[in-house]
């Protein structure tokens, strides 16, 4: 009893700011102990905490159920990149389709639609290309190590062990990540490979493609698991994160979808005019996608409708003598914070923020890039962001860009954590 009457007044003397400031060092604790690098990488010091007297720009939001993680949301202010400092690596003959950055940020690895997958890798730092994958034509993938069809999505898992690679062909391809030796072919898809995502933490592989259908597989294992159906036209996209679930972009049915996997239901959300062509999860409650309307639509997971929707993101085009919206051909979050990019036709890369507890939509800055940005990807550290470029867009012929380089750019981003109300969560 004298213990409990002693933490009571404890606890009465202990000021809010002073319990937020606990909260946050002891979920800065078992981040550390968890050995999460690229999390605590974007984490202040314990002692940054105490100086400073308040969260320096960290707003830890619990997780809705049991066990699960808090969110981490880190405010960023990102000052426009010195264009002199994008590193642009060249080496793919035709348009750049997809790309992946390895988990500790040293190496990405690319594919378009020549077939050939340069896979382990680009070394980031230096921009050396370290290995070439060539692939053959239809019907002699046995003879080759490559693709011998468009490669369209790609995946890494979370361990940086295995990378997956989805073609036209209908095929996904399994690679040791460290040697580029080709481990396994799964077929089973009737249509083209149009989205890869590993579960995170597994090697629990989830794909889509323009049969409809999404797909469950054990990497590991070389193993089918189970499909799912449900889309009314092609996806075009796919992701996941921890949870045992993924989201989905339905092409022009309109819709996104979040797959349960063990329960085998799903719920649809609606929002956008035009065909849904990009979609990623920002963390495990909201998720960001992209149309060929031109719109850009921000989700919770709880709600049916955006929570926010920016309508003619990139601006406008002239097709034809007529003007219509720019698609978004790409969407990339940085995981667990409120930064998110977009990539277009319309000359640039434009960064957004989530403000005002993940109900608004506000634009940050353009990064002047000439071509279809086909493919985004934030490091896992958030100091830089990369891009695929094409002269075409990743699924069509529509239009094409003369002037633009199929090439990957690599784009250094300066920013600055701010300090966050947590009455405001994503707000800075």
């Amino acid at each position: 009893g004298r213990r409990r009457r002693e933490a009571a007044e404890e606890e009465v003397e202990e000021t809010p700011q002073e319990k937020k400031l606990r909260l946050a060092k002891q979920y800065l604790e078992e981040l550390r102990q968890l050995g999460d690098q690229h999390a605590v990488a974007l984490l202040p010091a314990a002692g940054t905490l105490e100086k400073s007297g308040c969260c320096a720009g960290v707003l830890l939001c619990p997780g809705k159920g049991p066990g699960q993680p808090a969110h981490i949301l880190l405010c960023l202010q990102v000052q426009p990149p010195d264009p002199a400092r994008i590193r642009v690596l060249r080496g793919h003959q035709l348009p750049v389709t997809c790309l992946v950055i390895s988990p500790d940020d040293k190496f990405i690895f690319s594919a378009s639609k020549d077939g050939s997958l340069i896979k382990c890798k680009w070394e980031v730092d230096s921009g050396k290309r370290l290995c070439v994958v060539p692939g053959g034509k239809k019907g002699t993938e046995e003879r080759h190590m490559g693709h011998a069809s468009q490669v369209l999505c790609m995946a890494i898992s979370s361990d940086g062990k295995y990378l997956a690679t989805g073609d036209r062909n209908k095929l996904i391809m399994i690679w040791d990540a460290a040697t580029c030796k080709r481990l396994h072919i799964f077929t089973g898809h009737r249509d083209a490979v149009s989205g890869l995502s590993f579960r995170k933490g597994t090697h629990q592989l989830y794909s889509a493609s323009h049969d409809r259908c999404v797909k469950v597989w054990d990497v590991a294992e070389n193993a089918y698991v189970e499909t799912l159906f449900g889309h009314q036209d092609v996806i075009t996209g796919l992701d996941s994160l921890s949870r045992e679930c993924c989201v989905t972009a339905g092409g022009r049915d309109g819709t996104v979808r979040l797959w349960k996997i063990p329960e085998e239901s799903q719920l649809v959300f609606s929002g956008h005019q035009g065909s849904i062509d990009c979609i990623q999860l920002i963390n495990e409650e909201h998720m960001v996608s992209g149309a060929d309307d031109g719109s850009l639509a921000l989700w919770g997971l709880t709600k049916k409708k955006p929570l926010a929707l920016a309508r003619q993101a990139h601006g406008e085009q002239d097709a034809q003598g007529l003007q219509q919206p720019c698609w978004i051909s790409a969407v990339a979050a940085l995981r667990n914070s409120d930064l998110l990019a977009t990539g277009s036709n319309s000359g640039c890369v434009k960064l957004w923020k989530c403000g005002e507890g993940f109900r608004k939509l506000e634009h940050l800055l353009d990064i002047p890039l000439v071509g279809f940005v086909n493919s985004l990807k934030f490091s896992a550290a958030g100091d830089f962001l990369v891009a695929g470029i094409g002269q075409e867009h990743r699924l069509g012929r529509w239009w094409r860009i003369k002037e633009a380089k199929n090439s990957i750019c690599i784009i250094p981003l300066k920013q600055k954590t701010t300090a966050s109300s947590p009455e405001s969560p994503g707000s800075s």
